[in-house]
């Protein structure tokens, strides 16, 4: 942990992946990053990012897949006595599988708990303050599984839907408070996301992927840049979400189980 100095930025899931660079990001741009994120492994992220940047970074360790853990982050951002500046809402996971027949309830419950449930308490939270000072920036996580059903990934694709209406609907109810709210929409990216989600032995799992960096880079940009959405990584990722504009729901859900069926990347 390094002296807090600069603008205040928060991002949740920071320990690894994306949101480990968009701390980075922030960081390097002179803002002091408080990294949360449920794993040990926070405290040596948040070294590692502060060791090499302007701004400096204070690990927050708590599960946001429970209530007490968001109250517990906002407490520890109340305490900092400074106001926020920036906050990505970053942390979320993965499951894969046969909804009906394989997958575990808690698991699927998990899962809405982390990437909805603690999305919408955390934005709550904070963006009273936001309004009332002004000029403040927010980005939430989502994918571009958010703009198509998500076969073996249900319940994952129907959280980052949510995320992606949620943030645009917050942007136009905040459009007179100087606060502006940006979607980011990454595609498959190069994370643990995939062996954690169970869906190595996928298409999906296994094609090539976005380096973590770039789309972290792209979406800190965008986010300054006070834009509603950025669809990140390869060019491939923008022409999937143009082509799903024209398509019925059922000819992407089919298109998407091609990809993200279990054992389809053994085929």
């Amino acid at each position: 942990m390094n002296e807090a100095t600069g603008p205040l930025a928060l991002v949740t899931g920071a320990s690894s992946g994306i949101g480990r660079e968009l701390a980075a990001e922030f960081a390097r741009h002179g803002f002091h990053v408080i990294m949360a994120a449920e794993n040990e492994e926070i405290a040596t992220a948040a070294r590692d990012v502060g060791e090499h940047a302007e701004g400096g970074t204070t690990p927050v360790r708590v599960d946001l897949a429970h209530h007490e853990g968001v109250e517990e982050l906002y407490t520890a951002v109340a305490a900092t006595g400074r106001p926020l500046d920036a906050a990505a809402i970053n942390a979320g996971v993965g499951v894969g599988g046969d909804f009906a027949r394989h997958n575990d309830l808690a698991d699927e419950l998990n899962l809405i708990d982390l990437n909805v449930r603690s999305s919408v308490h955390l934005a709550k939270l904070i963006l009273e303050e936001m309004v009332h000072r002004g000029q403040r920036r927010l980005l939430f996580t989502s994918s571009i599984a958010a703009t198509t059903p998500g076969p073996y990934q249900a319940t994952y694709a129907a959280s980052k839907a949510f995320l992606y209406s949620f943030a645009e609907a917050l942007r136009h109810e905040l459009s007179d408070t100087g606060v502006t709210v940006t979607a980011a929409l990454p595609g498959p990216t190069d994370t643990a996301f995939f062996e954690r989600a169970g869906v190595l032995d996928t298409k999906l799992g296994q094609m090539p992927k976005d380096d973590p960096a770039d789309v972290a880079r792209e979406s800190y940009q965008a986010l300054m840049a006070g834009k509603h959405h950025v669809i990140t990584g390869s060019t491939k990722n923008r022409a999937q979400v143009a082509a799903a504009k024209g398509m019925p729901e059922t000819a992407k859900a089919k298109m998407h189980a091609r990809v993200s069926e279990p054992g389809s990347g053994n085929a």
